[in-house]
């Protein structure tokens, strides 16, 4: 399978070319890897099965949405966390990493994303619209033109295109291999959505579109092209925690891809999916183990104190590290009144105080709940 060639440049250097895609003999899949194809798929059924489990849904993909924004921005270097990026939507914390900021882009671009594919299909203008929420006014972002294709050349690793790792197409070649792309994004040619998600995720990173967040962007199409195609009923297959977890692997699969080692990429990417499925499915059970077992401790404080507590737990799972303000928002209690719901749900253990070293803005945590998702 040639993905493509290297081609000496004007300047000096070699700067690779993609061949027409897909390429002509199309990605026929040896038994193996079409067997992996199809277990994969039937992974990601089981996990659509099991979400079902939830009483709401919606506050399982928001917590997914954290560790996968948070995965695939620690990718490209930062240092912020999981909780960073909790804390500072829920204003619980005012001494945060800077780079956090990366961490809500990529939050902000994926909602924008699965919003705008109800009236726009997965074209290059979307592209363009997606890599703009990502990187407009973002801290990592270095260059001044978020949300368009480059108009110069690029390169990854070194100090220029002569001593790069890897010279992307020449910005002639980048626009056919992008048309070629959104073709076979459209195209009904009889190839798995999970395979072509894979394939187009390889192909992007090839292509590196933009001057920057080019990663970041790919990652946030897999999730988007495999809702819009409805593989995923809910966005709940999030793999940058797999990439993130075999970076090394992750690096080199896609190096490998464009040394035409196309196989060898699809295996690692369909493992990352059967992996991720089972370990969401995983969680799943969990949180809903945890959520009978507080639900009971709840009900065993008496109708009076179960009755507000009760109508707590449900946004804790959405919002698991709060302080007095955010009860005091989602109850309209009075500031003693919210402190006394907090100590209630510290004395059964379903909170903790997050930092025992604070005197004053104190926070806690639903530690229980969240390291179920930092596992």
């Amino acid at each position: 399978m040639k993905i493509g060639h290297f081609v000496k440049q004007p300047q000096g250097f070699k700067a690779f070319v993609p061949a027409p895609f897909p390429i002509k003999e199309g990605f026929p899949l040896s038994p193996a890897l079409a067997d992996k194809a199809s277990f994969a798929t039937n992974a990601i059924g089981k996990l659509a099965g099991v979400t079902q489990l939830l009483p709401d849904i919606d506050f399982f993909i928001y917590m997914y949405v954290y560790k996968d924004a948070t995965s695939s921005s620690q990718i490209e270097g930062t240092k912020a966390t999981m909780i960073d990026a909790i804390e500072a939507t829920s204003k619980t914390s005012e001494n945060l990493p800077s780079d956090v900021d990366d961490i809500l882009h990529y939050i902000q671009a994926l909602n924008y994303g699965l919003k705008k594919l109800e009236e726009l299909p997965l074209c290059l203008r979307f592209i363009c619209e997606i890599h703009k929420e990502l990187m407009d006014n973002a801290r990592s972002t270095h260059f001044s033109d978020p949300g368009n294709f480059r108009k110069s050349q690029n390169w990854i690793g070194g100090t220029s295109p002569a001593n790069a790792s890897f010279v992307p197409p020449p910005v002639h070649e980048m626009h056919k291999a992008l048309d070629d792309l959104e073709k076979f994004i459209h195209s009904r040619d009889g190839i798995l959505p999970i395979v072509k998600a894979a394939l187009m995720h390889a192909q992007f990173e090839t292509i590196h579109p933009f001057l920057d967040g080019n990663g970041r962007a790919g990652r946030l199409l897999i999730i988007l092209y495999l809702w819009v195609n409805k593989l995923i009923e809910q966005p709940t297959l999030f793999l940058s925690s797999y990439f993130k977890k075999h970076q090394k692997t992750y690096y080199s699969k896609l190096d490998g891809y464009h040394n035409d080692e196309v196989d060898a990429w699809l295996d690692f990417f369909l493992d990352g999916v059967i992996d991720t499925s089972n370990e969401a499915i995983a969680s799943v059970k969990k949180i809903h183990t945890l959520r009978e077992q507080d639900m009971k401790k709840i009900h065993a404080l008496g109708k009076t104190a179960a009755e507000s507590s009760v109508k707590i737990l449900p946004l804790l799972f959405k919002s698991p590290i709060v302080n007095v303000n955010n009860i005091q928002q989602w109850t309209g209690f009075t500031r003693q009144g919210a402190q006394k719901i907090i100590d209630r749900f510290v004395n059964l253990d379903i909170l903790q105080l997050k930092d025992e070293h604070k005197t004053y803005g104190r926070s806690f945590i639903y530690r229980q709940y969240v390291d179920i998702f930092k596992e």
